[in-house]
């Protein structure tokens, strides 16, 4: 029934009237606007199938259209490809600016994935960020053609209200009846396709091959033996000198984690760690590392630090103020000789929690460096705007400081910058002599580096803190009183 307002919907319910000759004379009943009643039916109906904030097509209607494709593409052989977005960056805006803009943001990721929908495309969200769309096409390259299409629209800039935001997108493709024949299978082998494609980086679409199968076989091999290695005390450290430029002392060790499986022999860091992120164990390992580091670094002499690689994950956790506090507590070891590494990521993720424990890290005396500087994210606000009492430039710009210029002019302006705010310079992967002397001239703090030592077993660092300062100034004579310059030397 049509209203200025809307149509309005009536329920009538009656029983006919008879007169006295028993003709009909009409009805008698009632009537009840139910209106309500079928909007909100509607709405139960819509959102079986469509997701609430976007209006796009739910999980459930994926499963129910991709079982239509699957058994499409078995019986003609015309393929159909399952395109897998997750969403690079999106996690940043929402901690940033709140839950709110990241609906907005995700509202306005789905307006710009409509245009794409036509009668053999649809367009989907799995739930979080990460969005499906099916496409029957020709084959892979044309898959792949509309999957660089959305990456393009997807990755412009955004506006928030008042605010710019910047996201990307990474996309793994499968296709029936090729990679498979149910909708299961076809998610499963896009979203391997999408783990390879976001380890490859941003903006990045990749395609289903059959040895993505054979790495995730591994990979879950190698979670099982990870797991096994934390019960089994199968993890090490080994320790890593940091050589004062000025007069060869050692000021501290950085302490680096060792794996020897009984199965696997020696496992790489590279190859592990990537693991234990992903799956969370890194937080119960990087808490073993903190009590083994702090307990051996309370036996060496006073004056020498000891530097315990963080992850973003295990530092942006609750519990990880407790777990410096009883490493600390059960070592004995002073805070001030505790020096945590941290990536420039953790600068990214703006969360109360990261703010907090830097903050808190600080106030308790405990030094805060930032590792690889130059690779990430890298920006020198970082430097004055959160609490950094060393920087380590990255091995990539020491290896060739003697024949790249900007490399050179790169660890320069760190330097100088780093002197004029106080906080100590390391330069990571020193080999030579020459890239020593290189930077001893420009007044770095310290170095690391085979020169000096490789990571080496606690049992040693006794003889390592006796010989390195010899072996230094075998390498570094000291020059006659004449030649001596002051120096300026930064640090706090």
């Amino acid at each position: 029934m049509p209203f200025p307002e809307g149509t309005r919907w009536w329920q009538l319910s009656g029983k006919p009237v008879l007169d006295r000759t028993g003709r009909l004379a009409g009805f008698r009943g009632v009537g009840s606007d139910v209106t309500a009643s079928r909007i909100s039916e509607a709405r139960i109906a819509f959102l079986a199938s469509y997701d609430p904030l976007t209006g796009l097509a739910n999980r459930t209607l994926f499963h129910d259209l991709a079982g239509a494709e699957c058994d499409r593409a078995a019986e003609t052989g015309e393929p159909c490809a399952l395109l897998y977005l997750d969403l690079d960056g999106f996690k940043t805006v929402n901690d940033s600016f709140g839950h709110g803009a990241g609906d907005q943001l995700l509202r306005s990721v789905a307006q710009r994935l409509q245009p794409f929908a036509d009668a053999g495309t649809w367009i989907f969200r799995l739930g979080g960020d990460e969005f499906a769309v099916l496409h029957r096409c020709a084959g892979p390259l044309e898959a792949a053609d509309l999957a660089r299409a959305i990456i393009a629209a997807v990755s412009a800039p955004y506006r928030i209200d008042a605010l710019a935001a910047e996201i990307g997108v990474s996309i793994g493709v499968a296709l029936t009846p090729a990679d498979a024949l149910d909708p299961e299978s076809l998610l499963r082998k896009a979203d391997l396709a999408l783990y390879r494609a976001k380890a490859r980086g941003k903006g990045i679409v990749h395609l289903f091959e059959r040895d993505l199968e054979i790495t995730q076989r591994t990979r879950r091999e190698l979670e099982a033996d990870l797991k096994l290695a934390l019960q089994r005390d199968e993890f090490e450290l080994h320790y890593q000198p940091l050589t004062a430029l000025r007069d060869g002392r050692v000021v501290a060790f950085e302490a680096l984690l060792r794996w020897r499986s009984p199965t696997r022999g020696f496992v790489t860091p590279a190859e592990f760690i990537p693991v234990a992120e992903a799956t969370g164990m890194i937080v119960a390992i990087g808490r073993f590392a903190l009590q083994a580091a702090c307990r051996e670094a309370a036996r060496w002499p006073g004056q020498i630090r000891v530097a315990v690689n963080i992850s973003p994950i295990q530092f942006r956790t609750s519990e990880f103020l407790r777990d410096i506090a009883a490493a600390l507590e059960a070592s004995g070891l002073e805070p001030g000789r505790l020096e945590i590494e941290i990536t420039e990521s953790v600068f990214l993720d703006k969360t109360a929690i990261t703010m907090a424990n830097l903050h808190e890290l600080r106030s308790r005396g405990i030094r805060i460096a930032l590792d690889d500087f130059g690779t990430g994210y890298s920006s020198l606000s970082y430097l004055a705007k959160f609490p950094v009492d060393k920087i380590k430039i990255d091995r990539s710009f020491v290896r060739d400081i003697d024949e790249q210029d900007g490399n050179l002019a790169v660890i320069e302006a760190i330097l100088a910058i780093a002197q004029k705010l106080g906080i100590a310079v390391t330069a990571e992967g020193v080999e030579t002599v020459e890239q020593a002397q290189v930077l001893r001239a420009r007044n770095c703090n310290d170095i690391q580096g085979f020169l000096i030592s490789p990571a080496r077993p606690a049992s040693e660092i006794p003889g390592l803190i006796a010989r390195v300062p010899e072996d230094f100034h075998r390498l570094f004579p000291a020059p006659a009183r004449s030649e001596i310059q002051p120096r300026l030397v930064a640090g706090r």
